[in-house]
């Protein structure tokens, strides 16, 4: 990036993604796989430039929301086997076999419609069969009254023509959170899924890849890693309370001051005045605000670091904010600004937020530019 150009930019180690897939991979079982999620753009890390990464050190699938993600990696020289989580309407099958994509099927009436296209195009459309376990979006439905006729419909997905039902697997929907009950509900939906993986197995349905564990279970529940494991946010630094992993961050978001400003006690600060001087102060304007993916929701709750904590102050703009550098006499115009990194943990910011750190990496916007280092 030209100097000049300089704005707002985030920083993205190469070599942090490949040091936490290798303390990952080394906390799991001989022989069970590794499934990078690099939907959403790799959680805004750049899915293009991550999947080459994890292809390079030895990943054994990717993973992404739609048939737009995988074809970015496709078409960008990606060439290792991609899971598509989401639904694709049947209409792009012969795409999803000519790119050699696998797809998740999620419903017998959508296995019916693959196979349709797939036997009209005379090809073999790969699959992995999904089990609403407890997370109450997608999958088959398989729990309490729902348990043989779930059975039976995967059974009968799986026995038609033109499709090649790689694996199964379910979603978690508590396994990152503390306490009994999520322990309780995980722990039931992982039984749910055993239990349905060995009924279809006593009607001869096999498959070469079972997999549910996600971050959290990866974390907690190491027994349940299974054939493959999909870690999304541990790939990228986070979500590893006990620290047992040793991950490192992979996303230094930073920014620029564009101007200094010195407003007497009193005096009201950005939209809404939301924040009023009580303090002769030195206040700096930043380049970089709600369209660069700094949500509006943390105006007047956070602090952002300049060689020491710099207070944000008013309301985030779309492309500005404000943050009070009355006590870094030292922070001059044209400085870099770190919004998140190893000196403001990007925790701090989503709690402010009151969301997850998933949230505010994917949020960072396409105008951010992505700068690739090695260390």
């Amino acid at each position: 990036m030209n100097e000049l150009q300089k704005r707002s930019w985030a920083e993205i180690d190469l070599n942090s993604i490949e040091h936490n897939y290798r303390a990952i991979r080394a906390a799991l079982p001989e022989g069970c796989r590794f499934l990078g999620v690099v939907k959403a753009d790799a959680y805004g890390h750049g899915a293009l430039a991550v999947a080459h990464r994890l292809q390079t050190v030895g990943a054994d699938y990717l993973a992404v929301s739609c048939l737009d993600e995988a074809l970015e990696l496709r078409q960008g020289g990606v060439t290792m086997p991609i899971l598509i989580l989401g639904h694709t309407p049947y209409q792009y099958t012969e795409t999803l076999i000519d790119y050699h994509i696998t797809q998740t099927v999620s419903a017998l009436a959508k296995a019916r419609e693959y196979s349709s296209e797939a036997v009209r195009l005379g090809k073999t459309l790969k699959v992995h069969i999904k089990l609403d376990t407890g997370m109450s979006r997608l999958g088959f439905l398989c729990a309490g009254s729902h348990f043989e006729q779930g059975v039976a419909n995967v059974a009968e997905s799986c026995a038609l023509p033109g499709l090649e039902a790689e694996g199964i697997y379910t979603h978690f929907a508590v396994s990152d959170e503390p306490g009994e009950d999520c322990e309780g509900y995980t722990r039931a939906q992982f039984r749910l899924f055993t239990d349905v993986v060995e009924a279809l197995g006593k009607r001869g349905v096999r498959f070469a890849i079972r997999h549910c564990a996600n971050s959290g279970a990866v974390v907690s529940y190491p027994e349940m890693a299974l054939d493959m494991v999909r870690p999304g946010l541990l790939l990228y630094g986070y979500g590893d309370p006990s620290g047992r992993l040793g991950l490192k961050p992979c996303m230094r978001l930073v920014t620029t001051v564009s101007t200094i400003k010195h407003y007497e006690a009193g005096t009201s600060v950005s939209y809404g005045r939301r924040f009023v001087t009580e303090r002769h102060t030195r206040m700096g304007v930043l380049a970089i605000g709600y369209a660069d993916g700094l949500p509006r929701l943390i105006s007047n709750k956070c602090s952002f670091w300049a060689g020491g904590s710099a207070p944000q102050r008013g309301s985030i703009c779309m492309d500005m904010c404000m943050v009070d550098l009355t006590d870094l006499p030292q922070v001059s115009v044209g400085d870099e600004i770190e919004i998140f990194g190893p000196h403001n943990d990007i925790n701090t910011l989503s709690a402010a937020a009151q969301t997850i750190p998933y949230e505010l990496l994917c949020a960072v916007s396409k105008r951010v530019p992505r700068i690739y280092t090695e260390g």
